[in-house]
């Protein structure tokens, strides 16, 4: 027949597309963890720049040339005993290269061999000092740049006022009070330097912070993204597999009530393509009443009799768009897997806190999950028995909830059955409708699940 054909294609091309979803996915899933190992792997190789700090060891070298006074004064022969001197000149420039080039990278940095290797430089600057005076006693300043360059807080303060009294004492003793000038410039470069190198840590370290927050948020946005079209097209596929069974077992004795599902079934999918085009858009907002109609259509085309009560206080779009998950992940439950008869779905809403409760009275699941938790339930919302986490589906959306203030609970009922209870504050921000955790599989909503039908349901 013309419309039997027509359903099976338009079938053909929603498993098409679901097909086609989830290569994109695993595409995406693969270049993600291509693109951590080659990151990873540029990490260890030292290729990534931002690791390494700003600025390099080059820059401290310039300031070297505050040695040519003393180097002037070994070939004027101005120096007594020349050969000790440029000795001594020759150390303090090399220990001086060694310590800047190792002061840019923390772990070299706080190695003991730049410490000690400060420690010579100082030694080798106050002998120098005190033995040749004049411009000799420049040397103390550049000792003040690489203790800058070396030391951190909060070792900076005391180890710098020791630099400067020795730098004090030393010009003082060679050159009388004019020296303190030298302390002064010691203790200037010192701090300065310091200042300096910490702040341009600061300035990469918040580069880092700034790259990994975007990273994060936009492997965030597609786990939001994937999960919404998880939770479209599974609701959605449902129902239309559904109401084609339906269609199928009518078609032989009453064409007029097959068409009826049919035409379900085109209403079905049409809504289905424009909440996807909305989802990739972001700007799908969820209405808590057409997902009840929906529920209840799913329901009754399954052979389940619906019951709707609804009163309360109006809500928020993004307090709707929460309950609206978990009114599909359970009746997508209850269709597929809780052989029920009736199913009642319930919606309590108080001025600050809304309850919705769905009930089958399907075979009793036997629990053979971990407990959920020993929390008190509401003394409106029945005793459930032995409450236990189910599948990827609503523990996804018991975080969700849970993080924007609810809670979500399933399990068997007490007098048979299956229970699915959320409960949420009336108003919500709109962060709140977002994921709660980075990484939370693609497809999962929120919530504490009970039973092996909950487990099937979600996946």
């Amino acid at each position: 027949m013309v419309w039997s054909r027509k359903l099976s294609r338009r079938v053909g091309e929603v498993r098409e597309q679901v097909r086609e979803a989830r290569r994109h996915q695993r595409d995406w899933k693969a270049n993600k963890a291509r693109c951590k190992a080659e990151y990873k792997a540029a990490q260890e190789a030292g290729e990534v720049h931002t690791k390494a700090g700003l600025g390099s060891g080059f820059g401290l070298l310039p300031w070297l040339l505050l040695g040519m006074g003393a180097f002037s004064n070994l070939f004027q022969g101005e120096a007594a005993n020349p050969w000790i001197g440029g000795l001594g000149l020759l150390t303090f420039n090399s220990l001086y290269i060694y310590v800047a080039f190792r002061a840019f990278h923390k772990e070299t940095r706080e190695a003991v061999s730049t410490r000690v290797a400060l420690v010579l430089m100082g030694l080798v600057t106050c002998g120098l000092a005190m033995g040749y005076g004049g411009n000799w006693l420049l040397f103390f300043p550049l000792l003040g740049l690489a203790t800058g360059a070396v030391v951190r807080l909060p070792h900076l303060r005391w180890v710098g006022a020791v630099v400067t009294v020795v730098a004090g004492a030393a010009s003082v003793f060679r050159d009388g009070w004019g020296g303190l000038d030298t302390a002064y410039a010691t203790w200037i470069s010192t701090m300065v330097t310091a200042a300096i190198l910490s702040l341009s840590e600061a300035v990469r370290q918040l580069r880092e912070a700034r790259e990994e927050l975007a990273r994060r948020a936009v492997e965030e946005e597609r786990l939001r993204f994937s999960r919404d079209l998880h939770d479209l097209l599974g609701h959605t596929l449902s129902v239309i597999v559904v109401k084609s069974e339906a269609a199928r077992r009518l078609a032989p004795r009453d064409l007029d009530a097959a068409l009826v599902q049919v035409c379900d079934i085109e209403s079905v999918g049409r809504q289905a393509l424009t909440e996807i085009r909305e989802a990739v858009t972001g700007y799908r907002e969820g209405s808590l009443s057409t997902d009840l109609d929906r529920a209840a259509s799913a329901l009754r085309a399954a052979g389940i009799e619906p019951v709707v009560h609804r009163s309360g206080h109006p809500l928020t779009a993004q307090t709707e768009a929460l309950l609206g998950w978990v009114v599909r992940e359970a009746v997508t439950n209850a269709v597929r897997h809780s052989g029920a008869e009736r199913c009642e779905i319930s919606v309590r809403g108080s001025a600050e806190r809304v309850l919705l409760s769905i009930r089958d009275d399907g075979p009793r699941a036997a629990a053979t999950g971990p407990s959920v938790g020993e929390r008190a339930a509401p003394e409106d919302a029945g005793t459930m028995h032995d409450p236990i986490i189910g599948g990827t589906g609503l523990k996804g959306l018991t975080e969700r909830l849970a993080a924007a203030g609810g809670w979500l609970e399933a399990g068997p009922g007490p007098r048979g059955g299956f229970v699915v209870r959320a409960e949420l504050p009336v108003g919500l921000p709109v962060e709140s409708v977002e994921p709660a955790r980075a990484d939370e599989p693609a497809g999962a909503g929120a919530g504490a699940a009970g039973g092996s039908r909950i487990g099937d349901a979600a996946r």
